[in-house]
């Protein structure tokens, strides 16, 4: 067996299965679960139509980089949505079968394992990184988020020895939990980073579409195209981005995203995937098709999710320490003032209340001396309003009791 399976750590899911072993649920309540990040909206009526009316497709061996069609409906909606100028859609644009499997197989794409390389990951993280970065034969570098900063990371403090190392930084905004946006300073920064050390930014961009303010996260390609980096002779270098329609379109198993950016790079990543078969199925291009050229449904969804935050928030505000985060659909909460640690306040919650929230420490590292996720849940707010509000009210009760 490949020696670095072992370097894996039990993820976040099969770690929560384990604290609630032998914790009995109150038979009185319904479960509700806010662990796990899985949009629960419907599923919109067109973008099933668009995948039952392209059935015939199954019948043909699909490519890998996706039809012509996909790929230039794909850099419209990127155009659209960033204001970027026009991408080539053959060298710049990639389909996938969704972002987290393409996430994964980039490191296995860019990492030189001879080269004692190392892969910057934020602190909170999604899992996927770490994985990523072990089996391509690196190590992760952990960067702590800090709720001074809004929950940003502070990559200043990053000793120059270690950026030396570095062959590919992970980065997610909005962010998975925290829903933190970089900003374009943050970019800036960034770019300037990659610029003097050469190593790639892979930024994981699945949550773009729902914020809850006015105006919508700043992109990646976005940024390098006001910073001037899209107009030079390799625009985007050392640049790809990471989307999906999961969250976006509320079709999780549909397994539909894109990897878009510097074309030497997708160039590189096409010919890994040929052989790595991730070819998307002809059925599945025409329904993401659909899904990318509406943005109706999209408006739609984030006005349900704006709703949902806005009467749940103040709830659990009363007896946690949370904030409206810039986008995504968690909260990202303190329960320090309950006198709890992390994992007892979700094992005690789900024993008492019936509902699941996620460790915040079982999505970090102990990095730095810390464990940017201790003493904090993840709750993601996917269910419709009316069951949210009663898990809120729920966990109100809980903390309530608490104190009593």
């Amino acid at each position: 067996m490949n020696p670095l399976l072992d370097k894996l750590h039990p993820y976040p899911f099969e770690k929560l299965r384990q604290l609630f072993e032998g914790a009995t649920p109150n038979p009185a309540l319904r479960h509700i679960s806010l662990g796990i990040g899985e949009p629960k909206h419907p599923t919109p009526p067109f973008i099933k139509q668009a995948l039952a009316d392209s059935l015939d497709g199954l019948a043909v061996y699909p490519v890998t980089a996706g039809t012509e069609a996909l790929r230039r409906t794909i850099a419209a909606w990127l155009e659209r949505r960033y204001g970027l100028p026009p991408l080539n859609a053959a060298t710049q644009v990639l389909p996938v079968n969704g972002s987290r499997e393409a996430l994964f197989a980039f490191a296995q794409a860019v990492i030189d394992p001879s080269a004692n390389a190392l892969v910057v990951c934020p602190n909170p993280f999604y899992q996927i990184y770490e994985g990523a970065a072990f089996l391509s034969g690196a190590e992760p570098y952990f960067v702590n988020s800090d709720p001074a900063r809004n929950f940003g990371c502070d990559y200043d403090s990053v000793p120059e020895e270690v950026w030396k190392r570095v062959q590919l930084l992970y980065l997610c905004s909005p962010g998975n939990p925290t829903g933190a946006v970089l900003s374009l300073t943050d970019w800036e920064n960034l770019f300037a980073l990659s610029e003097r050390h050469g190593f790639v930014i892979a930024s994981d961009e699945c949550y773009s579409e729902i914020y809850h303010g006015d105006e919508a996260p700043l992109g990646a390609l976005q940024a390098a195209h006001i910073l001037g980096l899209s107009s030079v002779d390799k625009p985007y270098a050392r640049l790809v981005v990471f989307s999906s329609l999961s969250k976006r379109s509320n079709v999780p198993g549909l397994r539909s995203g894109f990897v878009a950016g510097d074309a030497d790079l997708l160039k590189k990543f096409l010919l890994f995937r040929t052989y790595q078969g991730g070819a998307m199925s002809p059925p599945v291009q025409a329904a993401s098709i659909a899904a990318w050229n509406d943005e109706a449904h999209v408006e739609d969804n984030r006005a349900q999710y704006r709703a949902k935050f806005d009467a749940i928030t103040p709830l659990l505000q009363e007896v946690l320490d949370v904030q409206l985060p810039d986008a995504g659909f968690y909260l990202w909460a303190d329960v320090s003032r309950t006198g709890l640690s992390d994992t007892e306040f979700a094992r005690r919650l789900y024993a008492e209340q019936n509902v699941t929230v996620l460790p915040g420490s079982y999505l970090a590292r102990e990095a730095h001396g810390t464990n940017p996720g201790r003493n904090r849940i993840r709750m993601a707010l996917v269910a419709e309003t009316a069951e949210g509000l009663e898990a809120a009210q729920r966990i109100v009760q809980f903390c309530n009791s608490l104190t009593k």
